[in-house]
């Protein structure tokens, strides 16, 4: 299973990315998959998770609103759309996939990097 991102750059304040997720040996199921990211000196932190099942999506308080997460099924691809880029949001971003629906993100990426100025 390999999970790899791409779509980071760095951008001014306001600005946008979209961030893809390809997986290989892995078909998204009914279970979540998602996007974190972690600052320098930070925890790593949840920023949008969907089901792939239902739906469902989650956003961290503070990306509601000018993030959005979808999935392409066919593509085995996840993708996380951020707007109004802020420069709070400079981090590694790493998608993550819970592979056997048991809570726990267990195939993670290597990361790509949004810096926002």
């Amino acid at each position: 299973v390999q999970l790899v991102e791409s779509g980071g750059d760095s951008v001014h304040a306001g600005g946008s990315l979209k961030l893809s997720c390809a997986t290989t040996g892995y078909h998204f199921s009914s279970c979540d998959v998602g996007w974190f990211h972690q600052a320098p000196g930070k925890e790593r932190e949840g920023v949008a998770a969907i089901d792939t099942g239902d739906g469902s999506t989650y956003y961290l308080n503070s990306v509601e609103g000018r993030f959005t997460i979808s999935h392409d099924n066919a593509k085995n691809t996840l993708y996380l759309q951020m707007n109004s880029l802020k420069p709070e949001d400079t981090a590694m971003y790493y998608c993550a996939a819970d592979r056997f629906c048991t809570d726990t993100y267990n195939s993670w990426g290597q990361g790509t990097q949004v810096t926002v100025s």
